[in-house]
């Protein structure tokens, strides 16, 4: 009898192990099976609008670099917005997220008003209807509000936005564009346009950050910080420190450098052990160098392919910019340590060669750098027209080209193999100005709304949290259960057994009496 009992929870535990797997199979990664169902409706695609809430309403708009925002106050049990969503989506992906066909002009944003946490934020903005649609420019959403008979308001009602082709026709009147649903990325912008609008070059301090960040995370994830590299290391991060563009990443730089010899012993360390990374809460694996960075929303440096310009784009833009930063009496300090720098931790070993033998070869600093950039294009200009792996939108040029720069040029060549004669006064003047001054101008035209680094961090961890709901998977809960029938079923068996031992043993005590 009891084996019988056992055969059964065994059948029934293994029917639980199939329906585990079939779960897991039909949704990985879900957070329930109801949310994975929902989730096949959207084939998989993934929302482009900034999801925002009470906590991280005013934090994501002030520290958003578009000239104008979108908000769309919706219930997510309303059929009407669930079915305008898709009409959203198909806007807010030509100017939100990390594949936006034309970045950094609109942030479309949504606020649902069904959760308890949003309704003073619905409530101040006097939302009558849902979805309800405002327009305006993000600062003026902060700490602010919106009554319908309000006179002399930036923040405007968008009232004829019921469709993806009326909202994006309204938007279009609104700044004078002629954006298009079926725009793919460059499109509708003129050739080399990031270049030609000196202008264009105060997007790439977010650029700047981000490539900041990712050569960090490469120097960490390749376990490069050994004895050798350690004094390349911190002499790039006493540069950082005085003279990186981004106040972010020197208060960053600052604090690994504070703590180094806690994050890195140097009498822990062996002639070829790498730097601790992992150890505790401090240790430098845990530490993001210029803050809560968003990765891929690459601005200037973005290319017309996911595979072309990016980070070693905004490389490029870091070192022209520490080197116009300088004094006079730090060229060569500076010099030895971007030179030590990209050729202790820049993977890619050609090129790595190829600087280096560059550095070999000093004058003014600047005035070099650029000279180097201009025979790094050169030469790779050549090898990307043999293997045709070019960004087509953005060959390889020499800098600056005439558009910029026309007082560069005192004749031009051969435009292909630099044979120019510079004005390199006019050159250094340039230089100075477009990765000093303008590089910098949007973070001074957001100091007259000072914002801190925690706001900034503050903003992107409640995005996350607005978006990712703290609930237990369908996978855990199964596995819970599971665990807990198989318990029980021993917990069962063991006590049979027992009784079915005390039965006996009380047989044989009363026919011994």
């Amino acid at each position: 009898m009891y084996h019988k009992l056992i055969i059964l929870i065994l059948n029934l535990l293994l029917l639980l192990l199939l329906f585990v797997s079939e779960a897991a199979s039909f949704s990985v990664g879900s957070r329930s099976i109801l949310r994975s169902i929902s989730n096949g409706e959207n084939n998989g695609e993934v929302d482009n609008a900034v999801e925002l809430n009470a906590t991280n309403f005013d934090t994501v708009l002030r520290d958003t670099l578009a000239t104008y925002a979108v908000v769309e106050f919706f219930a997510h049990w309303c059929p009407a917005c669930r079915n305008y969503k898709l009409h959203y989506e198909k806007v807010a992906r030509l100017f939100t997220g990390p594949n936006a066909v034309h970045p950094g002009i609109i942030l479309m944003t949504r606020v649902d008003c069904a959760l308890k946490i949003n309704n003073k934020l619905c409530e101040k903005f006097s939302v009558s209807h849902y979805p309800m649609l405002f327009w305006g420019p993000p600062s003026r959403f902060i700490s602010s509000s919106w009554e319908p008979k309000q006179d002399k308001s930036e923040i405007r009602v968008i009232d004829d936005g019921r469709t993806a082709d009326r909202l994006l026709n309204w938007i279009n009147k609104q700044i004078g564009s002629s954006y298009g649903l079926d725009d793919g990325k460059f499109d509708n912008e003129p050739f080399l346009s990031n270049i030609s609008d000196p202008r264009q070059i105060a997007r790439a301090v977010y650029d700047v950050e981000e490539a900041t960040a990712t050569a960090f995370d490469i120097i960490l994830e390749h376990k490069m910080g050994k004895s050798e590299t350690r004094g390349a290391l911190i002499r790039f991060l006493q540069l950082l420190v005085a003279h990186h563009p981004s106040r972010r990443c020197r208060k960053g730089s600052a604090e690994i450098l504070v703590n180094f010899d806690e994050f890195s012993p140097l009498h822990m360390q062996s002639d070829r052990q790498e730097v601790v990374i992992n150890d505790g809460k401090g240790a430098l694996g845990n530490f993001q160098i210029c803050g809560k960075v968003p990765r891929g929303y690459w601005m200037f440096c973005r290319g017309s392919r996911n595979d072309t310009r990016g980070f070693s784009c905004g490389l490029w833009v870091l070192l022209h910019s520490l080197s116009v930063r300088i004094d006079d009496k730090e060229s060569q300090f500076t010099f030895s340590a971007l030179c030590d720098f990209i050729h202790s931790f820049f993977l890619c070993e050609e090129c790595r060669r190829h600087f280096f033998e560059m550095c070999s070869r000093t004058r003014d600093f600047a005035l070099w750098l650029w000279s180097a950039h201009n025979k790094v294009n050169e030469r790779l200009m050549k090898v990307e027209a043999s293997l045709k792996t070019a960004d087509p939108n953005f060959p390889k040029i020499i800098w600056p080209p005439t558009q910029l720069c026309p007082s560069c040029y005192r004749s031009k060549g051969d435009i292909e193999t630099s044979q120019i004669d510079w004005d390199q006064d006019e050159v250094f003047k340039f230089l100075s100005s477009y990765y000093g001054k303008t590089l910098v101008s949007l973070y001074k035209d957001k100091d007259k709304d000072t914002v801190t680094t925690d706001q900034i961090d503050g903003a992107l961890e409640d995005s996350v949290v607005s978006t990712n709901a703290v609930v237990v998977p369908v996978g855990a809960a199964l596995a819970i259960a599971l665990a807990s029938c198989a318990f029980g079923a021993l917990a069962c068996y063991w006590r049979l057994q027992q009784k079915n031992r005390k039965s006996k043993y009380q047989l044989r005590s009363f026919k011994n009496i």
